[in-house]
């Protein structure tokens, strides 16, 4: 073996339970996991380093962020602190399109800059893989724009770069009376380009009264499977408009927020294995107070991934550990929910299943090793970050 941690304990999140091993071990050989089991029975390795007891988690996965943005909208959060909703604000030419104007201004270069603090922060917390969206260009140039920086930032560190199109997340400007015209643009133009040009691994839409309708985004659906790529979405979040069960009918990877998800959005989401990922972040900060139907969605065994939703209007936040926390104070998931959340159903969250989210022989050894007595303490606290070390590809 290249490498081999041992004397640790192990949540391998690969089940039973946290998938728990005592006095446990990992190894790594050419970038991935080797072995894993009883430190006694660990193979030989050209290097061995002793965790001293710690604890050894898969690398955190944030499967939902708008990393990339130009800009910040710390005035608009000033306006919500005086009384003005999410909805008065964006009719008011704010919310996303304010961030549009400062994106379509910055360079691809500039929106790296901007974007390597947030990616730095959720590194320094053991995230070892991200989803980054476009969605703040709303023209072909700019949606490029955005995806060719996120692609950079996983040249910039060493971390997992997911990228998602989000080309319909909302009406620019010079579309403000020609919604059908712009779905068309993101459809016939933007989302070929993008395919052709290897930019996204996935394609999202935000269905929404004030968003894209129910029709728009089965459109966009459509063009990304013609395509070639996976679909995600925004659903639920500020009302009901049975996007999540248009998702679900898509093969959608994920349905994303889902305050207002009903039974019927919960039984197509079951039966197509897609995820409910939720953003405590985003909860949090726009002050809502509908939850949620958490029992619902374990009753009937869908899949719960957490995600940060980091972006500059409704979750400026970069802490994976604090969606964990809010996780469980705010859904009352429990612990094993919150750490599966952002390791395990993240990964499922984004199709790479397969590839990490567990300490499995054969998967990206991708780890983090905590200073900690028992996994609870990665969401009990919260302004704590007791990192020891971040491994990404076995080194």
């Amino acid at each position: 073996m290249d490498r081999l941690w041992t004397n640790a304990r192990i949540a391998t999140m690969a089940g039973p339970g946290m998938g728990v091993v005592e006095r446990g071990a990992v190894a790594a050989k050419d970038g991935r996991i080797a072995w894993v089991g009883l430190a006694s029975e660990a193979p030989a390795a050209a290097e061995t380093i002793d965790c001293e007891g710690r604890w050894i988690t898969p690398g955190l996965i944030d499967c939902h962020t708008h990393l990339v943005h130009g800009g910040d909208r710390a005035h608009e959060f000033e306006l919500r602190l005086q009384g003005a909703s999410y909805e008065e604000i964006a009719r008011a030419g704010g919310g996303i399109v304010s961030t549009m104007r400062a994106t379509r201004e910055a360079s691809e270069a500039e929106l790296v800059a901007s974007a390597l603090p947030r990616l730095d922060a959720l590194i320094a917390e053991g995230a070892t893989t991200v989803e980054v969206k476009s969605g703040y260009g709303l023209a072909l140039d700019d949606e490029r724009k955005m995806l060719r920086a996120a692609q950079a930032l996983a040249r910039e560190r060493k971390v997992r770069i997911a990228t998602t199109f989000l080309g319909a997340h909302a009406l620019p400007p010079e579309y403000s009376e020609n919604q059908s015209g712009y779905i068309d643009l993101v459809c016939e133009t933007m989302i070929p380009a993008v395919a052709e040009a290897g930019l996204a691994d996935a394609v999202d839409a935000f269905c929404e009264g004030i968003g894209f309708t129910l029709t728009e985004t089965e459109r966009v659906f459509k063009a990304a499977k013609k395509h070639g790529l996976k679909v995600k979405l925004h659903a639920e979040q500020l009302s009901n408009q049975q996007g999540a069960a248009l998702a679900a009918s898509y093969g959608a990877l994920s349905a994303d927020h889902l305050e207002y998800l009903d039974d019927a959005g919960i039984a197509a989401m079951a039966e197509a294995g897609t995820v409910a990922t939720l953003l405590p972040g985003a909860y949090y900060f726009m002050r809502e107070t509908r939850l949620p139907p958490i029992q619902a969605l374990r009753d009937a065994g869908v899949p719960i991934a957490l995600a940060t939703d980091c972006n500059p209007g409704t979750s400026p936040l970069t802490s994976l550990l604090l969606v964990m926390n809010m996780g469980a104070t705010l859904f009352r998931l429990t612990v094993e929910e919150c750490l599966a959340g952002v390791t395990r159903e993240a990964a499922r969250a984004l199709g790479l299943q397969h590839e990490i989210g567990t300490i499995e022989v054969g998967k990206s050894c991708d780890l983090a090793l905590w200073d900690i007595e028992r996994p609870a303490e990665l969401v009990y606290r919260m302004g704590l970050n007791p990192l020891h070390a971040r491994i990404w590809k076995g080194e």
